[in-house]
């Protein structure tokens, strides 16, 4: 029996980040409440479904409060064919971490959680909005180890307004003495209808060539610590990966379950849009089929290993199309090329949509 991940949306937020698109809403215990609710009911429409891993994500899930994290993932044992090795991830944020209970959330069934740092400068805290400091992270990790989580990740930000490769070194090297195993280092990109958008002129962003820079050298960086590249944006010690977030890149099946949630199942591809009424009225749109060999093409190219031949002939029965090995070959700079496949070198990581792009359509 294949199996799928299930992606569960928290919208809720103490405070909007001023660089942040992501649809999430101020938080109440009431909306809270209701929204358990709701979440409870959709994911009992999914009985018996096999489930390998489990997602909170967000918004800030750990602003939920232990008894409803622990209440969902009740529903989901008590509904659903959770593997009994399932990784079940809980993204939370250092100032909310004050809410939550870990040794009973441990004892329930989360195994892995993902914490979001961003930096441990003081003065690019600030700048990106974050409501916690360095000091307060690495509570909220230490509390979290003594209470048995060995699964740990980290979100760090690249390009952020200020930031030097010595700052950047100084959070990787925070993060690497706080023993953590996973590392997840995003470019910061200035989303339209975002205050750090109408607000620019104000912030010192890098330009290109210098945000490339900070990439390379966090790449650098994060190997010498131990966190080893196995995608365009995450790192972790032998064996530490995010198996849910490696059903998205292998274009494995998977349900999202609230407002902006995307899902890919029964070879469909559908989502609920950017609205909790939306949600508690069950409105969903199609998005097309999913799983062709291009898009499967284009998850994989995001991972270091890449396109590899044995894994895309056991899914489509035929050998990796031979154009792409031509294309390849003709931009070495950004594309390795072996006899088992077709991966992206770090300045190919960079420019990924338009390489994978030109990989496939030329």
């Amino acid at each position: 029996m294949k199996n799928t991940g299930v992606y569960i949306h928290i919208p809720f937020c103490s405070s909007k980040c001023p660089y942040c698109d992501f649809y999430s809403l101020k938080y109440s215990d009431a909306e809270a409440d209701k929204y358990t609710k709701a979440l409870t009911k959709r994911i009992e429409s999914y009985k018996n479904l096999h489930v390998s891993s489990v997602y909170f994500g967000g918004g800030t899930p750990g602003i939920m409060g232990t008894q409803r994290i622990v209440a969902l993932i009740s529903t989901i044992k008590n509904t659903l064919l959770l593997e009994n090795d399932a990784e079940v991830t809980l993204e939370l944020n250092p100032e909310s971490a004050d809410k939550l209970d870990f040794a009973k959330l441990k004892k329930a069934g989360v195994n892995r959680l993902s914490i979001g740092l961003q930096s441990a400068d003081r003065q690019e805290l600030k700048y990106l909005g974050r409501l916690h400091s360095a000091s307060l992270a690495e509570q909220t990790v230490t509390r979290a180890q003594k209470e048995g989580f060995d699964n740990i990740s980290l979100d760090i930000m690249l390009g952020t307004s200020h930031q030097t490769k010595q700052s950047l070194k100084s959070t990787i090297d925070f993060c690497a003495a706080l023993n953590v195993q996973h590392i997840s280092a995003y470019i910061l990109k200035i989303e339209e209808n975002t205050p750090y958008h109408t607000h620019r002129e104000k912030f010192v962003f890098p330009n290109e060539d210098e945000q490339a820079e900070l990439y390379e050298f966090a790449v650098t960086e994060l190997e010498k610590a131990g966190f080893y590249q196995y995608e365009i944006s995450n790192f972790c010690k032998d064996g530490y990966y995010s198996r849910h977030n490696m059903l998205y890149w292998n274009c494995d099946e998977y349900i999202g379950i609230g407002p902006s949630a995307h899902s890919f199942f029964h070879g469909k591809r559908f989502y609920t849009p950017r609205s909790l009424e939306d949600f508690y009225n069950d409105k969903t749109v199609s998005d097309g089929d999913g799983g062709g060999e291009e898009e499967y093409a284009m998850l994989r190219l995001r991972l270091k290993k890449g396109l590899n031949e044995a894994d895309y002939f056991n899914r489509f029965g035929k050998d990796i199309p031979k154009e792409y090995y031509t294309r390849a070959s003709q931009i070495k700079e950004y594309a390795n090329v072996y006899k088992d496949g077709i991966s992206l070198t770090t300045k190919g990581f960079l420019l990924s949509n338009s390489i994978i792009a030109y990989l496939l359509y030329g």
